[in-house]
């Protein structure tokens, strides 16, 4: 090759990587596409080989989750006795507990093969891929959909095991598996083939110490955050709130459609009457009074990347926080990409899908909002806590007028200017400060919860890359 040529091809392969792999070294299916033999994830590879490891298959059982025409989800119960599992539910270390769904005895009886055992671990394996979370006693009776598979471990811990799943080791070499094109998924073999690197049960025992006060401290975050929404109900008196069920509703053309533009029944029913009753027992103030509400962007699929700036939908939203969001948008989206970034104290509040999920942004983080979800931000007068403003929002005080006034028939959607219109109650600051401590203290808890769950993973990183011993000694 003339120096002509090597200069042709190094300017022709800027950019791209080259492997050279061997046949026999092919993975068990003989998968030959590149992204599969990407450089990081053989550089990973290696490390693993580097220390006594075992494929998954012979460390572990397997249960496949139940084909969608096992369990028709228009079965749904509100009674909360047995658990529907979906694959959303699934997070990282835990399962996720807002907007839960439930399953009737019948169902969970037909189905009881599929049961959830205690300290089994569910990873998701189509739509979100590779979440890893370990089932505890409260979580179970449940039932997992086909969305995710059981792992049950029969030579490890299942504690070390979640917690390297969540590693970026195991994580990006379980990703590295992923299959098809419109929906990802990872096959039964794919995760039987997973390398795991193999460690002394004292590490494995230390391990299982932080996930377990992690989880713990979750408990008590969710225990006080409760507190802090039973205080606020009960100051407004809808603990025992039973508005009546008529069907109908008698409205006049100047209440209703004169006043209001809206012909649906569904919006005069009794029910948000006897709601509004109740609030106007305190001084209330319309929401677009108290904050101003700005709106984020949509850039569209064809923006999404591996790479960037973390971009938050409304499905990586609770009240409780945002979980670590999937895709990303390039730095170079827009001028001034900064501005688009919610500061610390922003209240983002969802308008589209599940309406009415509000969180208070607690650090000053780099991420960009959908545009299903709306910046607010309490108006600096110090008449409304943020904190408390936040609870409201998520509260049967807020979810009611949002159930009545969001429309769409596949997608629910509320209109910012509905959102303006909220009524919110202003009680007293002596009581917006209790009840904002208690949401405080519950986000403390869930602050260490997650450093805990963090120092597991670093753990188990460290130990990969320079061996159990010197992780131990910096985390005893």
């Amino acid at each position: 090759m003339t120096e002509f040529d090597e200069v042709y091809y190094e300017k022709l392969l800027d950019g791209l990587e080259i492997q050279e792999i061997m046949y026999s070294e092919l993975e068990f299916s003989g998968r030959i596409d590149a992204e599969y033999y990407q450089k990081n994830y053989l550089a990973y590879e290696k490390i693993i080989h580097k220390w006594r490891n075992n494929r998954l298959c012979h460390l572990a059982d397997f249960l496949i989750g139940p084909f969608g025409s096992a369990y028709d989800t228009n079965n749904y119960t509100d009674v909360p006795d047995f658990r529907y599992v979906r694959g959303q539910d699934v997070k990282p270390f835990i399962l996720k507990n807002t907007e839960a769904r439930y399953m009737t005895k019948e169902d969970f009886n037909r189905l009881s093969k599929y049961a959830l055992k205690v300290e089994d671990i569910l990873v998701s394996v189509v739509g979100t891929l590779g979440n890893a979370c370990i089932i505890r006693k409260k979580d179970i009776p449940a039932i997992f959909s086909c969305k995710s598979t059981v792992i049950r471990t029969n030579a490890v811990s299942p504690y070390f095991l979640t917690a390297y799943l969540n590693s970026k080791y195991g994580r990006n070499l379980l990703l590295r598996k992923e299959r098809g094109v419109i929906q990802k998924g990872l096959n039964l073999d794919d995760l039987k083939m997973l390398d795991v690197p193999l460690f002394s049960n004292e590490f494995q025992n230390v391990c299982k110490k932080f996930i377990n006060e992690a989880l713990e401290l979750m408990d008590a975050s969710a225990d006080v955050y409760k507190q802090a929404e039973e205080l606020l109900i009960e100051t407004l008196g809808l603990k025992n709130f039973a508005p009546q069920t008529e069907r109908f509703s008698i409205k006049s053309f100047k209440t209703s459609f004169e006043n209001t533009g809206r012909l649906d029944a569904e919006f005069y029913q009794q029910k948000y009457d006897d709601l509004f009753a109740r609030l106007r027992k305190f001084n209330c103030k319309k929401l677009g009074e108290i904050v101003t509400i700005k709106k984020s962007i949509e850039p569209g699929s064809d923006c999404y990347s591996d790479t960037g700036i973390p971009f938050v939908r409304v499905s990586d939203i609770t009240k409780y926080g945002i979980t670590a969001p999937q895709i990303k948008l390039p730095y170079n989206l827009v001028d001034n990409i900064q501005d688009l970034f919610p500061a610390k104290g922003t209240i983002l509040l969802t308008k589209d899908g599940s309406v009415g999920i509000a969180y208070k942004v607690e650090e000053d983080k780099p991420f960009i909002t959908s545009g299903a979800l709306l910046h607010l931000h309490v108006l600096d007068d110090n008449e409304v806590n943020p904190d408390y403003l936040t609870l409201v929002l998520n509260s049967k005080a807020v979810q009611m007028q949002a159930e009545r006034n969001a429309g769409g028939s596949i997608i629910q959607h509320w209109k910012p200017s509905e959102i303006e219109n909220v009524i919110i109650p202003i009680l007293d600051k002596d009581i917006q400060n209790k009840i904002s401590d208690k949401v405080r203290k519950s986000f403390g808890f869930r602050k260490e919860s997650k450093r805990l769950l963090s120092q597991a993973i670093t753990l188990v990183e460290i130990a990969i890359e320079q061996g159990e011993e010197t992780a131990l000694k910096l985390y005893k």
